[in-house]
């Protein structure tokens, strides 16, 4: 099966270039949804976080409250470290547990820091969701409500535009809107299916 690493910086469109994946019939296994599950209440996970940040990053149901997780470790690399050292084995030995019996040609998996954290070797091909750093901006401060500069701040922890696209085998440019993005999923979607065909069989 043919492995397509889907990553781009905060606020890129990932979820929404995902979904339409997903309702072309194409497994997607996400990164975050797999963290969000580790960090539950009682979870082993959750417990070594609480150990290592302290009682205050517990949210309401005895999870971990990961908004104000994140707006601490981005402000502190070190601690990202600690954290992202607890939860990348973790997630990626979930993201290939989830591989295991899929009948599919390819499947997508959703990496927010893939070029970060080193995963390439995760994935046989990379698919940058491209956009204008403005935008990045505009649409996270919609979705999540934080301010202009907790938004830049994890943009600075993340790999730059020009870094990330130097990574890429496949693009998707996403500074518009749907109608724009469609028929570069589509197009991606048949290249990804004729290429799993010729390098397995389509199995």
């Amino acid at each position: 099966m043919l492995r397509i690493g889907l990553t781009g910086g905060i606020g890129s469109g990932k979820s929404t270039v995902s979904t339409l994946f997903a309702a072309r019939g194409v497994p997607v296994i996400d990164a975050d949804a797999i963290a969000h599950r580790l960090t539950l209440p009682n979870t082993s996970a959750t417990q070594q976080i609480v150990r290592l940040f302290g009682p205050d990053i517990v949210s309401d149901d005895g999870g971990v409250n990961r908004q104000h997780l994140a707006k601490r470790v981005f402000a502190n690399p070190a601690e990202r470290a600690q954290l992202e050292k607890i939860l990348h084995p973790l997630i990626r030995a979930e993201m290939q547990r989830e591989q295991e019996g899929l009948l599919a040609p390819y499947c997508l998996l959703v990496i927010p820091l893939l070029i970060e954290t080193g995963q390439r070797d995760l994935v046989d091909r990379v698919l940058i969701v491209d956009v204008e750093e403005h935008v990045q901006i505009s649409r996270a401060q919609a979705r999540d409500g934080r301010s202009e500069s907790a938004i830049r701040a994890i943009l600075q922890a993340q790999t730059n535009r020009d870094q990330r696209l130097m990574t890429a085998d496949d693009i998707i440019t996403n500074n518009t809107d749907l109608a724009a993005l469609k028929p570069q999923i589509e197009s991606l979607h048949q290249k990804y299916l004729a290429m799993a065909v010729a390098k397995h069989g389509g199995r």
